[in-house]
């Protein structure tokens, strides 16, 4: 089985998110008033391969907590859908 993953990667609540309150304390100056809490985080996609969904969702959450994230400071997700042929 072959599944799109995508792993969104996100900075755990509480933690300071320099990168989120720039862009925050930003779009004001550019007319786009009344944003907060802005959150900064990364997504990652892959194809992979197993034998079903479950597996391919535990390999991939290995990889988050061995590669992909640091589960001290980031919260992650994975999503699987169906992968297209070719790609």
């Amino acid at each position: 089985m072959r599944s799109k993953v995508t792993v969104l990667i996100r900075l755990k609540e509480g933690i300071l998110d320099p990168q989120g309150k720039a862009i925050e304390e930003s779009l004001p100056a550019l007319g786009y008033g009344g944003v907060e809490s802005v959150k900064v985080g990364k997504v990652i996609e892959m194809i992979a391969e197993g034998a079903d969904a479950a597996e391919i969702e535990s390999r991939v959450r290995a990889m988050c907590d061995a590669l992909l994230a640091n589960p001290v400071i980031e919260d992650y997700e994975v999503e699987l859908t169906a992968a297209r042929e070719g790609g």
